[in-house]
């Protein structure tokens, strides 16, 4: 757990077929640390090389390195502390949607997933090292709002708290007729499997090994 680069809390599917088809789809099994076949669906590999590298995750508190001063132990047994004081969240099903240019699965809006994700942000933000000014860039502060850039000088990214949206990516940025095509095979992979209701219950600490892939580390139920 040392060696990782970055860490994150991020939402991941417990194991059974909703995850497996999740894995399939992207290409990479966040559970296991492996690459696995995906589906014969044309130009898949290349429409889901963006998220590929992250495996199905929903963020709630996004991708950071390591603090001077704290461990990676640390940063797990706070988390796993965290989860204890938290409620599981309950929504209705997900639905495959395009949400600006990419398709991802989205809950229907939840104010307590909302509350969960800003206290994991707060919570957790003493293990996060402050933004070199490269990484500040790489997110065209100047594009976002005053409240957006206020979120990324506080928490290291500008969609937090009221900003959040919560999502399960499914494709990099879609173009044309991409987008339609890939969501109708989308539906049909997931096809009964998306669960209904959809119930968040974990948080899932995972991290950026050397290669740039994403492994889930330890998973804490929320236990409140």
């Amino acid at each position: 757990m040392d060696q990782m680069k970055r860490f994150a809390i991020y939402y991941a599917p417990r194991p059974g077929a909703f995850a497996d088809a999740a894995a399939q789809w992207l290409g990479w099994d966040l559970a296991r640390g492996c690459a696995v076949v995906q589906p014969d669906v044309d130009g898949l590999a290349e429409l889901t090389s963006d998220p590929r590298k992250y495996g199905f995750h929903g963020t709630i508190k996004p991708p950071f390195r390591l603090a001077e001063g704290v461990t990676a132990t640390e940063l797990a047994d706070s988390t796993r502390h965290l989860a204890t004081t938290l409620c599981p969240v309950q929504m209705p099903a997900l639905q495959i949607v395009l949400l600006k240019g990419f398709l991802a699965l989205v809950p229907a809006p939840h104010p307590d997933l909302v509350g969960l994700a800003a206290k994991v942000v707060q919570t957790l933000d003493r293990f996060r090292a402050p933004l070199t000014d490269a990484e500040v860039a790489r997110r065209r502060p100047d594009r976002l709002t005053d409240r957006q850039r206020g979120f990324l000088a506080e928490y290291g990214y500008p969609y937090v708290m009221e900003e959040f949206q919560f999502h399960l990516t499914l494709s990099g940025r879609l173009e044309g007729k991409d987008a339609s095509r890939l969501q109708i095979a989308a539906e049909a992979h997931f096809s009964g499997l998306i669960p209904q209701p959809f119930i968040l219950q974990d948080l899932c600490l995972c991290g950026e090994d050397q290669a740039g892939r994403f492994h889930l580390l330890h998973r804490y139920a929320l236990s409140a």
